[in-house]
């Protein structure tokens, strides 16, 4: 089963700054957060093809990613998994082949909820920023959040590329059973005008949308 909260290790190698209240911030970090802030908050519709590792799964997955803030998302693997995730604006599907059912949780009570919501608000607010997480060499950027009303639930660290301009490029979640997944996308493109179709949870057992 692919699940989007089980995860495949990476261990970036970059310098980290342990984070404290947002008072404490350095200026330079707060410039760094709210870089970060303007990118996900510009960022409403998005695909791209990926590629999943996870410590619980043998064999590297891959797939097409969708995302239409606030809310949605999709993630579709490619034959012969038949498995899917998708997220309606409300709740989070987990659908498994192998069982020909589904578990749902609500969007907010998973860390998919960042990369879904419209104001990350970094500085403030239910997400706490861990770690800022730099490597110079390679033009990588980190940021490592969780939940701040559930800080054992997990946590998820984005990788953006910082040249020629801040892109998302991968994020690896660790969740709360200590389990690593990456995700990395390639074929990035954005600004796109996505199918309804796509974020709605279907059985393909059943072929019968559910609308929530």
């Amino acid at each position: 089963m692919a699940l989007f909260l089980m995860l495949g290790a990476f261990q970036p190698s970059f310098a980290q700054e342990e984070m404290g209240e947002p008072s404490l911030y350095s200026e330079e970090e707060k410039k760094t957060l709210a870089d970060i802030e303007a990118y996900l908050e510009g960022l409403d519709t998005l695909k791209a093809r990926f590629r999943q590792t996870a410590e619980v799964y043998a064999r590297e997955l891959t797939g097409t990613f969708y995302l239409d803030k606030p809310g949605k998302l999709r993630f579709e693997y490619d034959d012969p998994i038949d498995d899917y995730i998708v997220a309606d604006g409300r709740f989070i599907y987990f659908y498994d082949s192998e069982l020909e059912s589904a578990s749902q949780s609500f969007i907010g009570s998973t860390l998919a909820d960042f990369l879904v919501r419209e104001d990350p608000n970094l500085l403030a607010g239910d997400i706490e920023v861990m770690d800022i997480q730099r490597n110079k060499k390679q033009n990588l950027l980190g940021l490592t959040v969780r939940q701040r009303e559930a800080p054992d639930a997990g946590r998820l660290t984005l990788i953006f590329t910082t040249e020629p301009t801040l892109e998302l490029q991968k994020w690896q979640v660790v969740d709360a059973r200590g389990y690593i997944t990456q995700i990395e996308l390639d074929d990035i493109e954005k600004g796109l005008t996505l199918d309804d179709d796509l974020f709605t949870y279907v059985n393909p057992d059943i072929l019968e949308p559910s609308y929530n």
